[in-house]
């Protein structure tokens, strides 16, 4: 009985081998997964799909990347959980602990001069490479939010430096800082939930990116901007560092060269859909208010003085002083 069984298996086994060996060509095709919370509607999204336009003709189609939008794969802070888990390959990184100086620097108060955004989201990306590689992680795509990370209130005025008890959503440690320093009380909302929040009056106020909240339709419901462009904001796209490593040498190249002329090519863009979304909702009913320029650096100098020892902490003296002398080179 016994040997009558082995037979077959054998057999099977060897027909198995031989279809793996078949199906597994020298230029077998490697899929990347990339999560992200942008939806279809949102510019960056398209910049997601030249990315993946450009490593599939870079490698000649042996490397595919699949976008999934709208947070459609995990949720808002299991970035890296999902990367290292294989839910996803490639994802943002929100501020999480197991990244620590990224947590505490990829949003910091600053005004910035984005003539050079490219350059400084690429030497800041450097100095996060070796924190992201123990993680098992490696820098990828530069998602820089400079440009557009504002504020919403329902009413209209609101002095960011005098917000009297407001309700106001936070994306993180940081700008919960700023939100209590001027008053204010933050929440911390998902993506997903933040139209029902606007809409029901759970917040009276979001911090958010102006490409993401007019993606979302969120000027319908907070239609009162106010234009204080006080960060540098970088969520960085970070590939699982295994999965990289696993492509060969030259598509390792290809992947990594394809994620900077993404950046390069969305750049205008993004700047451009920025504007015509902020110039839409102002003929739309919605308002913009200004922050003049002094205004702004008196609101966050103190925020980067309070924020200075938690940078120190988490980010070790030497590191924290290369980031802050990167950031102070491009600033306004």
């Amino acid at each position: 009985m016994t040997g009558s069984r082995s037979v077959p298996l054998l057999r099977l086994g060897a027909l198995s081998l031989l279809a793996a060996a078949c199906a597994a060509p020298a230029g077998a095709q490697t899929t990347l997964r990339l999560s992200t919370y942008v939806n279809e509607v949102d510019v960056r999204y398209q910049g997601f799909k030249k990315f993946g336009e450009l490593v599939a003709a870079k490698t000649a189609g042996r490397v595919k990347v699949e976008v999934f939008p709208s947070s459609t794969l995990h949720g808002w802070s299991e970035g890296i959980d999902a990367v290292l888990g294989g839910v996803s390959d490639i994802s943002w990184m929100p501020a999480d602990k197991r990244l620590p100086c990224y947590r505490v620097t990829s949003l910091y108060p600053m005004v910035v001069d984005m003539s050079k955004q490219i350059e400084l989201d690429a030497a800041y990306a450097a100095l996060m490479k070796d924190e992201a590689a123990k993680a098992g992680l490696v820098p990828l795509i530069n998602s820089n939010y400079s440009y557009d990370q504002e504020w919403w209130f329902k009413t209209n005025g609101v002095d960011l430096g005098k917000l009297d008890g407001k309700l106001v959503r936070s994306i993180g440690p940081l700008v919960s800082m700023m939100i209590e320093t001027w008053g204010g009380k933050p929440v911390f909302i998902a993506p997903k939930e933040v139209f029902q929040s606007a809409e029901r009056g759970v917040v009276d106020g979001i911090n958010m990116g102006v490409a993401t909240y007019s993606a979302w339709k969120l000027w319908g419901v907070m239609p009162h901007m106010v234009k204080a462009n006080m960060f540098y904001g970088n969520i960085i796209y970070m590939i699982n560092k295994r999965k990289l490593d696993g492509l060969s040498p030259a598509d390792q190249a290809a992947v990594l060269a394809a994620a900077r002329e993404s950046e390069v090519w969305l750049k205008p863009e993004y700047e451009k859909s920025v504007d015509a979304s902020i110039a839409d909702a102002v003929k739309q009913g919605g308002t913009v208010t200004a922050v003049a320029p002094a205004r702004r650096k008196a609101l966050v100098d103190p925020i980067a003085v309070k924020w200075k020892p938690e940078v120190d902490k988490d980010c070790g003296i030497e590191l924290a002083n290369k980031v802050r002398t990167l950031f102070a080179k491009n600033a306004l």
